[in-house]
Order: C-alpha cells, then structure tokens, then sequence
C-alpha cells in the first residue's frame, strides 16, 4: 500500500474522530486543496481500507445518514454506558409512538398522527420531538387549513445509528419488543406518563409543530415503539 493512501487514511480517521457530525466523500474531498485533491475514488478506498483496519478494533467506521463517522462498536455499550454520570432521558410511551408514527408513515400531519393513536398528540410532545431534532416540518398538506407536514430528520439517522430508513425494524411481523431492542443496541426503559396518557383531552385543533421524516407504518394501539427508547447508542469515538 502506498505511503499516499496511507496518509489519506490518517487523514480521514482524524477527520472522522474531530467531526460531530457524519462526514460525506464530498467533504471529506473538500478539506484538501484544489491541485492536491483526492478523486472519490480514492476517498471510497481509503474508507474501505479504514473499515478493514478498525475490524477487531472496539471502534469502527460507520455509514450514516449519507456520510460517515468512527465510533464506538454497538456491542460495547454496556460498558461505556458507565462512563456517563448522568441519568439518561426517559420518554413516555405516548412520544414514543408519535416519533414511531412518523418515522414509518412520514410526511404526515398531527391530525394524521391523532388518528392512527386514537387519542389527542399535545403541544409539548411536539416541541420534544422538534427541540431534539428527531423531526421537522416539511411542508403543508394541500386541505383546507393546510396543516403542517412532518417528516423525521438527519439528526433522526444519527441519533439511532441509521444509515438510512430502510434500517428501521421491519414491522410486517409482530416480533418481540426485546429482540427488536437487541438489534438496535436499545433498552426499554421508558415509563409512561399519566399526564401524557390523559392527553386523550388536548384538542386536535391545536398549534401545529413540526416533525421528521420516515416512511411507514403504525403498531397496534398500545404497542410502543421498542426501539425507540433512549438508551444510549453506540457513540461518535471523541464525544
């Protein structure tokens, strides 16, 4: 192997390690200058090359959301889950669901939402979803009043360790919430929310906020969204 691709390696896996966020062969290509740029091609093989490198290491390259980071391997959570001092957040079951209806049904409308649950979706669980980046709002429904149309987000992908949607846990099949959890690196840890389950109440005329993008389908009513629960993923390695 050159002395060339090793040292486009070495640069990639620092990028990698300092980005907060998944970065694309195009910008990885943008951070050399024009005359010395690498072609994709070679970004593509310096990429390959660092997956084989990192394959009995504790990290690896991961795709996600369209671009690539190094972190830690999924399998090891359980130990660096201790390195964190802070109790992670917990969800209810009522926002669980509404973040799994729209990542399976997106775009949809909070009337849309409302609908599939049987029950009212409030304000607060919205701006949750929204002050997390989970989803956003990409458009409006072309009916009357024009309701707001929302859709899961790139943040979506990273967060969950996604690479794109088609990774979701397919649900054609009812399937056991703990071994979907298992797939995704996930505990159930989620307690439900008495002032959330009563939200049956909140009316469906409400401000409408926005979400994020997914395609999809629903669960039966009652069932949360397993692999939804805030566990704590595997993580970007330098977070």
């Amino acid at each position: 192997m050159s002395e060339i691709h090793n040292e486009l390696k070495k640069i990639l896996e620092a990028a990698m390690l300092t980005s907060d966020a998944p970065l694309t062969v195009k910008r990885f290509m943008s951070l050399f200058p024009r005359e010395a740029r690498p072609t994709q091609e070679e970004v593509d093989e310096a990429i390959v090359a660092l997956e084989a490198d990192c394959e009995h290491r504790g990290v690896e390259v991961r795709r996600i959301g369209g671009g690539f980071r190094m972190q830690t391997r999924e399998q090891l959570a359980p130990w660096l889950r201790k390195l964190s001092e802070s109790r992670p957040p917990r969800y209810s079951r009522a926002l669980l669901e509404t973040l799994a209806i729209i990542a399976y049904r997106q775009p949809v409308t909070r009337g849309d939402i409302e609908e599939i649950r049987g029950v009212g979706v409030s304000t607060e669980i919205m701006r949750t979803l929204l002050d997390r980046e989970w989803v956003r709002q990409v458009g409006h429904r072309d009916v009357a009043g024009r309701p707001a149309l929302y859709a899961t987000s790139r943040q979506f992908l990273e967060y969950f360790n996604l690479a794109t949607l088609k990774d979701l846990p397919s649900l054609m099949e009812k399937r056991d919430m703990g071994e979907i959890a298992r797939e995704l690196n996930l505990s159930l840890p989620f307690e439900d929310s008495e002032e959330e389950e009563r939200e049956g109440s909140v009316s469906a005329g409400e401000e409408v906020q926005p979400a994020d993008d997914g395609e999809p389908r629903t669960q039966d009513e009652g069932e949360a969204a397993p692999w939804m629960a805030d566990s704590a993923p595997a993580r970007p390695v330098g977070e």
